[in-house]
């Protein structure tokens, strides 16, 4: 974990925005992903694991509190994405093939978490775009719960890849601004 500096809760803030900024387009724009954890995959691949769920927590109290009163729900999944990819993946990472199978490994214990407050809590419907899809495939005649459970691991997957992916590859850009941010603090 890095030491707390002016610094770090600064990126934090950033990382937090991120969050914001990602979930309101996807929620907006009703896309079939989230992109509502950017900041916390950034906070945890550079700052640890608690910088990560810090950022999990604030982003989904903030976002409870001005336009999706779900994310509160969510956070505990956001809490545990944090934890899994501090676990599969550092900040030195490469974006390669292994990518694919760590993103599942990382993807699936959320996304039953996910599901399970999607289905319990939301009766499978919450105000993502993937809702639609939950609807479209019960409309077919699937039951509620086998069509959440499917369009979450599938739309969690793809989330996961890409925000996962992306992160990946903007920490060596943000290694050239801003070196001192992947500096060992003293008490790592």
């Amino acid at each position: 974990m890095k030491k707390t500096t002016p610094f770090t809760i600064t990126f934090t803030a950033i990382c937090i925005a991120l969050n914001y900024i990602g979930a309101n387009i996807a929620l907006f724009l009703k896309l079939p992903v989230y992109l509502d954890t950017f900041g916390t995959i950034l906070a945890s691949l550079i700052l640890g694991p608690i910088w990560g769920v810090g950022t999990a927590v604030a982003s989904a109290l903030i976002s409870a509190f001005t336009t999706d009163i779900s994310a509160i729900y969510f956070s505990p999944v956001a809490i545990l994405l944090a934890l899994l990819v501090s676990a599969f993946f550092t900040a030195d990472s490469k974006p390669r093939l292994n990518l694919l199978w760590k993103t599942v490994l990382v993807s699936l214990p959320a996304t039953a978490l996910a599901s399970l407050i999607t289905v319990i809590v939301f009766k499978g419907i919450t105000p993502s775009g993937s809702s639609i899809i939950v609807q479209g495939l019960h409309g077919l005649g699937l039951d509620l719960v086998t069509s959440t459970i499917i369009v979450q691991a599938l739309t969690d997957y793809a989330d996961r890849l890409i925000v996962i992916g992306v992160s990946l590859v903007f920490i060596p850009q943000l290694k050239k601004v801003i070196p001192r941010i992947f500096v060992k603090s003293s008490n790592a």
